[in-house]
């Protein structure tokens, strides 16, 4: 675990001595505050408009939750299309264009060292962005009523889904030496998944079967019940498994290099 623990340190240092992290940073916290700015007033023009038209039943039905914090939530698993590739696509590319994979692979280190290294890396600053995300919801605590265990449930499943695409990030970087394509094929996965109950929903998949599989497959499905408050250790168990999957996956893309 020390080792793990200091191939992290040296992959979130050299991240921040790049612009690559800030460039993130600076991307993910304007476009979420300007999502959540944009949530907030339709909420506020809902309200008003339902006051003006003294629609007392369709006022009651509104929420911060609903209407606010999951809208805000789902726009930001869609950002995440593009922020996580960009964070994870030099992880092993960069080692591989710069020469020095060879050296990490002829340390003392395991493979398991080097590509749970690399993703807690990924993870830590993917907690970063989780944790920048909840700032705006905890706003509406100060001015508002929302229900805090179903915020921390959709924040949780926002953080799962980021695990998830840095885990699919980490395995395509591991394929590559080009950094474009890491990203490339990373948001080729993560905009599949994304799209996958889209397909279903089309009958693209030929039976219901099929149908329900590529359902299960995505991110999306899971965090929908995440949003909504309800912590099923199914969803729990979709995600680690996915982790797991994709980490395996790379240490046998890293380890293949030694036969080549």
């Amino acid at each position: 675990m020390k080792h793990v623990a200091g191939i992290a340190g040296r992959e979130l240092r050299s991240l921040f001595v790049s612009p690559v992290a800030y460039c993130v940073l600076s991307f993910f916290a304007v476009i979420a505050g300007l999502l959540f700015v944009a949530h907030v007033r339709a909420f506020d023009d809902g309200v008003m408009r339902y006051q003006q038209m003294q629609a007392f039943e369709q006022l009651s039905d509104l929420n911060l939750n609903d209407h606010v914090i999951v809208l805000f939530l789902q726009s930001m698993t869609v950002v995440l299309l593009l922020a996580v590739p960009a964070l994870t696509m030099g992880l092993f590319a960069a080692e591989k264009s710069n020469g020095t994979q060879e050296l990490l692979l002829t340390s003392p280190l395991t493979i398991w060292d080097i590509v749970l290294g690399k993703f807690l890396a990924g993870a830590t600053f993917m907690l970063i962005l989780a944790l920048m995300v909840g700032a705006f919801p905890a706003l509406l605590f100060v001015y508002g009523d929302p229900e805090p265990l179903r915020t921390l449930s959709g924040l949780l499943g926002l953080l799962l889904v980021g695990l998830t695409y840095v885990a699919i990030g980490v395995f395509a970087s591991s394929l590559t030496r080009s950094q474009i394509v890491a990203f490339l094929l990373t948001f080729a996965v993560l905009f599949v998944l994304f799209l996958l109950p889209a397909l279903a929903e089309l009958e693209l998949a030929g039976s219901a079967g099929i149908g329900d599989l590529l359902r299960w497959l995505s991110t999306e499905t899971h965090l929908e019940d995440l949003l909504k408050g309800l912590v099923d250790t199914q969803h729990l168990a979709y995600f680690a498994v996915m982790i797991a999957g994709f980490l395996v996956l790379t240490k046998a893309s890293v380890e293949s290099v030694r036969w080549r």
